[in-house]
């Protein structure tokens, strides 16, 4: 099979990319050829590029003609779309339907609903832009710039009243069944839903049966992610060492107003993040807001390290709690703090939860189990008759 993976790069690397990236892998390695269409975020650079990408978010007419160009040079069976904004836009989307070429969309967060794609308000839950309010992003000033928070509200607004993206993409593939109930709710038919999650890393160097002495912390270092609750936390247990694995420039300063037992490694990835999931005796996900399917977590669970994280989202289908991790309730700091306690002094509980989640990795995510379902998504994607 054919298959063009299109996407707008985010402006820096992220988890969505990596697993997108991942699948591409996966769909190679089992004897599909994978070509991409791609636009960076990172390529906006100055006040007229701005000015333009807030524009080009609604209708692009360059990467309309781009992408004509492409499908005349290059054979395709299939389009696998991820993001669109702000280079490449919906506008795009009628080009495969005139060629005759399907579309698969996966939908890692949810930005079909909402503008920002979290669902997330000074730190609380929000979805006052469900059922067409997505004028709520400007209201709010939800990205902390009127100007952000204005091409946020109006490509959503847009793309909803055109239907140029339910109208075109043939299936939806969401991370779990949580976000499938969540596109149920906003309009999506349930047999133009699919759940596939993503493919839990491999361990380079075999399993891991260390304890580890610290609690850690991997991801994007923004208040979403719950950074101020977990370092709130090390706080209220000073004789435990925590350490935070990811870049932390969009909170400056964050690293110096921490406890004394808070170590800060930076970014981390490849055989670095492994060595550093391998020295953690658990990892805390305390996710503030709707989370698609969060690598961290999986990568930690492929060597057996036991996970707390807040039960919200489809975090709580990963991590089933008292069997592969813990949950506790978001935001609540003495829930986690004895969670993260009870777990840290109990290194049999630790064992035993860890190898759950291994087990776990192994089968539900393993690459065999996530290519199984992306062939039968494609697959379906072919057969299906035109909308």
């Amino acid at each position: 099979m054919r298959i063009l993976i299109v996407h707008n790069e985010y402006s820096a690397p992220s988890g969505e990319e990596h697993a997108l990236r991942a699948i591409a892998g996966l769909l190679e390695e089992n004897g599909h050829q994978v070509s991409w269409f791609l636009r960076s975020s990172a390529d906006i650079k100055g006040t007229k590029a701005k000015s333009l990408a807030f524009f080009s978010g609604i209708h692009s007419p360059g990467a309309v003609k781009a992408l004509r160009r492409f499908l005349q040079e290059h054979a395709v069976d299939v389009a696998l779309v991820q993001n669109l904004y702000p280079l490449l836009s919906p506008s795009i989307l009628p080009v495969f339907r005139q060629a005759d070429i399907p579309v698969v969309m996966r939908c890692p967060n949810y930005r079909l609903f909402c503008p920002i794609g979290l669902h997330l308000y000074r730190g609380k839950i929000c979805e006052r832009c469900l059922n067409g309010r997505e004028y709520w992003c400007l209201l709010r000033n939800c990205e902390n710039n009127l100007s952000k928070s204005a091409g946020y509200a109006l490509r959503n607004a847009t793309a909803r009243i055109s239907r140029r993206i339910v109208d075109n993409v043939g299936i939806f593939v969401v991370l779990s069944e949580f976000q499938r109930q969540r596109f149920i709710a906003g309009g999506i038919l349930p047999e133009r839903l699919a759940v596939v999650p993503n493919v839990a890393p491999s361990a380079t160097n075999g399993r891991s049966d260390d304890l580890g002495s610290m609690v850690s912390f991997v991801g994007r270092v923004s208040p979403e992610k719950g950074i101020a609750d977990f370092l709130d936390t090390a706080a209220r247990l000073p004789n435990i060492p925590f350490a935070v694995a990811g870049g932390y420039e969009q909170m400056p300063g964050l690293a110096q107003k921490s406890s004394a037992n808070v170590r800060w490694m930076g970014f981390l990835t490849g055989k670095d993040l492994e060595a550093f999931y391998r020295e953690s005796r658990l990892l805390v996900f305390p996710g503030r807001c709707f989370e698609g399917f969060p690598n961290v977590i999986t990568g930690a669970m492929a060597l057996g390290k036991p996970i707390i994280a807040s039960r919200l989202g489809g975090v709580s289908e990963i991590v089933e709690h008292e069997k592969t991790g813990l949950l506790f309730e978001p935001g609540n700091i003495s829930d986690l703090t004895a969670s993260i306690k009870r777990l840290y002094t109990d290194p049999v509980l630790c064992a035993r939860l860890g190898q759950a989640g291994r087990k776990k990795a192994e089968t539900d995510y393993s690459r065999n189990a996530v290519y199984e379902r992306w062939r039968e998504v494609l697959g379906r994607a072919l057969d299906a008759k035109p909308l």
